[in-house]
This record gives structure tokens, C-alpha cells and sequence, in this order.
């Protein structure tokens, strides 16, 4: 008798599981369905880009290049030279050993992007971070978010309850799609409970005047 109910237990609390990360990335994708373009030539222009970083090897060691980084890059140079964007805030971790704002800031620079249009945020730790710090720190409430669609997303509906009017500019995919995916539906239920808890970014600091 006590193994049966254990066993219940358990299947209830699996099944309670699945049901809120379904839920979940059912309303994520429901509700910003309509703020996600893949055509530049009609997405809207907005002044600031918010470029969301992420590691730019899969292997540093070998220079094999993470496709995810190499196309938010081409995203963003796309969005630049076609008018959609006037300047881009490159939004990541700096730390000691590793600073990814100032890769994808040197990486903007090679592809033609002048250095006096992109702003550094040190700061976006997560997603969280670079919606509450691009509107707190950088002072905007319309920005592009430039990342694959799965993690713009998440970032416009974060921005969606942040009171940032935010549409997302989808880069091309990259390699490990399925690992990635199962990877954002977890992020997606800690995001809701950040939401739910009012989790405010790590750091914050001065503020920063884009033109």
C-alpha cells in the first residue's frame, strides 16, 4: 500500500512537472508571436539593438566557432547595414577570464560596424538582466532584441512585463538544436518565477546616454 502511494505521488508530481513546462512555453510563444520577424526588410526600425550574448567557441582550444554566436553576429551586422537599427548594445558576462561584450563588440567592429555605434553591458548575466538593465541603465523602452527565436522569446515576454515595447530580430539557428530547446524550456519556468518573485537584475550602476 505504501509503495502504490509512492508511486502515485510520484506520477503526479511528473505529470504536475510537464504540465507547468508545456504551459509554460505555450503562453511564451503565444504571446509574442506577433513581435518576431525574420525578414529584414520588414521588421521596424528601432534606434537600439540589443544584441544577447553567448560564448563564441564550442571549443576554444580548437577555434571551433559556436554557430549560435557567429549567426546573432550576422543578425545584428544585417539589421545595422540595412537602416533597422542605429546603434547596438552588446549584452553579456565580463569576467576575469572572459568578457564576452568586448568579443562580440571587436567581432561588430571587423564586419563594419562603427565602434562609436555599439555600447558594452557588462552586466547581462541572464536574460533578466539585459531587458531590466537595457531599460534601466541604457534608459530605453523600445529596443530590437537580436538572438535565435527561441531565446527572443523569452526575452520579449520578460520585456513584455518589464514595460519594454520590444520586438525580436530571429539570427539563424546552430548546431545541438534539440539540446538547446530542452534547455530553454527550463529556462522559460525559472524566468516565470523570477517574474512571479520580482527578481531584479545583479548589478545595475550609472546610467548610460545612447544619443
Amino acid at each position: 500500500m505504501f509503495r502504490r502511494i509512492v508511486r502515485y505521488s510520484l506520477l503526479v508530481a511528473i505529470l504536475l512537472v510537464i504540465g507547468v513546462v508545456v504551459g509554460v512555453n505555450y503562453v511564451v510563444n503565444s504571446t509574442t508571436a506577433k513581435q518576431l520577424y525574420d525578414d529584414v526588410n520588414v521588421i521596424p526600425k528601432n534606434k537600439v539593438g540589443l544584441l544577447l550574448g553567448t560564448a563564441k567557441y564550442t571549443d576554444k582550444a580548437r577555434h571551433i566557432v559556436n554557430l549560435y554566436y557567429q549567426n546573432r553576429i550576422d543578425a545584428a551586422v544585417v539589421l545595422y547595414m540595412a537602416g533597422k537599427i542605429d546603434y547596438i548594445i552588446v549584452s553579456g558576462d565580463k569576467s576575469p577570464n572572459y568578457d564576452e561584450p568586448a568579443i562580440m563588440m571587436a567581432d561588430l567592429i571587423a564586419r563594419g560596424v562603427p565602434a562609436k555605434r555599439i555600447y558594452m553591458d557588462n552586466s547581462g548575466f541572464r536574460t533578466l538582466d539585459s531587458i531590466l538593465r537595457c531599460r534601466d541603465i541604457f534608459g530605453l523602452d523600445h529596443v530590437t532584441v537580436i538572438s535565435q527565436q527561441f531565446h527572443n522569446q523569452r526575452a520579449l515576454y520578460i520585456a513584455n512585463h518589464k514595460k519594454v515595447t520590444a520586438i525580436g530580430f530571429n539570427a539563424k539557428d546552430g548546431d545541438s538544436f534539440a539540446d538547446a530547446i530542452f534547455r530553454e524550456k527550463l529556462a522559460r519556468v525559472l524566468m516565470g518565477l523570477d517574474l512571479l518573485l520580482n527578481k531584479q537584475a545583479r548589478y545595475y550602476g550609472e546610467p548610460v546616454q545612447i544619443p
